[in-house]
């Protein structure tokens, strides 16, 4: 007869088996849905370019762009921060997240900017939040000095 230890091994080692089937499918359904949202934001910002000639026009001097409207819808891709870009240059979401962690004056982790944000601490939203955090941190509008430990660099939450 098998010993209780040996029976829980067995268990645990097949439950950590399916864990990490899991963390590769998730990885790579992610991996897929952020190719989804490039393609479908590159084709709206493709579609939503006036043409060559009507750029010039509306610009008033040649080859002067039009200025664009502030602003970006969900979904819209990270931009890379930059001098003197606006934080409604981010997608709503994205923008609560800069907010929040602004507004606490600390360094946060995942789990408590998802409650700060009010939403469950259950483990899918919280790994939604380190997601738009990293991506965040990754363009420069966060900084990730210890890791799991967020903060918004100075300038980033007014967009000067």
């Amino acid at each position: 007869m098998p010993s209780v230890m040996g029976l829980l091994e067995e268990r645990e080692r097949a439950a950590r088996q399916r864990v990490e089937v899991l963390q590769a499918e998730l990885q790579e359904a992610e991996a897929a849905w952020e190719r989804f949202v490039i393609a479908r934001q590159t084709v709206a910002e493709v579609l939503a370019e006036p043409p060559v000639g009507e750029e010039a026009s509306l610009a008033g001097v040649a080859g002067e762009r039009p200025a664009r409207v502030a602003g970006a819808v969900p979904g819209s891709v990270v931009p890379a921060w930059r001098e003197g870009l606006a934080l409604d240059s981010l997608a709503p979401d994205y923008q609560r997240l800069v907010e929040v962690l602004a507004g606490s004056g600390e360094e946060m982790d995942c789990r408590q900017l998802a409650a700060a944000l009010g939403l469950e601490v259950v483990a899918a939203k919280v790994e939604g939040v380190r997601s738009k955090v990293k991506r965040l941190a990754a363009r420069g509008w966060m900084a990730e000095e210890r890791p799991g430990m967020f903060s918004v660099l100075a300038g980033r939450a007014d967009g000067s």
